[in-house]
């Protein structure tokens, strides 16, 4: 199992210095990923202050040099692919390959949305969403793209240079489980950053879920002919600063298929504040090895 960070990108963590200090602190105590949200305004009604997360995660590669750095998530479908293939690319190289890239719808819809005039409609934003991943990926490749979908186009253009990473940076995909429809969509990438709707932001999600979620990805997989290759299943919570407490909440999770463990804040008024998160940085990754 691997071990990351979680942050919003609001509040403190809106300073892309903030945001350095605290990747090389994780860097330092062992964490092996750094992932930030991607939201434009959250809850409108907050007025909280915000950091475009792709300068805070250029900020945390130039401070660093092993950990791993995304968004967890950026919702492609109020991006323009063109724009969000060459800010993914550029970190990439930026970083040595050190990207992870997060997509998914995104939300509140209407805030995150609606607030400019943007398609509200979870159908649209999901069609938007598969043929934006579709566009990255030919954009991240290094070649010639045509396209002409019912959403996005592009008329044989090349965006170089490319990722370092080959054939991209790895993709995982967002949703709520239990249901299936983003799930498929998952499995089609390399790996899944699923939440629970059993389980709030923050708090750890039931083991059995978490294996019926691996056993319907394994079997999608399979019809794809992909279950040999690596997939990555991201779970997370708050773990217990008790080592062996810790190892008694991560160890299920890990035999149930979680290959990721992702330390989140339980999701309330405090989330957006330096000092609790940096407290738990320090201590380390809850390992269960």
């Amino acid at each position: 199992m691997r071990y990351s960070v979680n942050i919003p990108n609001f509040g403190d963590f809106a300073d892309p210095r903030t945001v350095a200090s605290l990747a090389v602190t994780a860097e330092e105590a062992g964490w092996d990923a750094l992932f930030v949200w991607d939201h434009v305004v959250h809850v409108k009604r907050n007025r909280r202050v915000f950091g475009d997360p792709w300068m805070l995660l250029t900020a945390a590669a130039l401070a660093t040099s092993r950990i791993r750095l995304g968004t967890l998530v950026t919702p492609v479908p109020r991006r323009r692919p063109e724009q969000l293939a060459r800010q993914v690319a550029t970190l990439d190289r930026l970083s040595g390959g050190r990207v992870v890239f997060g997509a998914g719808l995104g939300g509140p819809i209407d805030d995150e949305y609606g607030s400019f005039g943007e398609p509200t409609d979870p159908v649209v934003l999901a069609e938007r969403l598969d043929e934006g991943l579709g566009l990255l990926a030919g954009y991240w490749a290094g070649e010639p793209v045509t396209h002409h979908g019912r959403h996005f186009h592009a008329d044989d253009v090349e965006l170089l240079p490319a990722p370092v990473q080959r054939p991209r940076p790895p993709v995982l995909i967002a949703g709520y489980w239990p249901k299936r429809r983003p799930m498929r969509r998952a499995a089609r990438w390399d790996g899944a950053a699923p939440l629970f709707e059993s389980a709030r932001h923050g708090h750890t999600p039931p083991v059995d879920e978490v294996r019926d979620l691996t056993a319907f990805l394994r079997e999608q997989r399979g019809a794809l002919g992909r279950e040999s290759e690596p997939f990555d299943i991201v779970v997370g919570g708050a773990s217990p600063a008790d080592p062996a407490r810790a190892r008694d909440v991560l160890g299920p999770l890990a035999e149930a298929g979680a290959t990721w463990w992702d330390e989140r804040r339980v999701q309330d008024e405090v989330i957006d504040r330096l000092d609790p998160v940096l407290r738990r940085v320090e201590q380390g990754p809850p390992r269960i090895d």
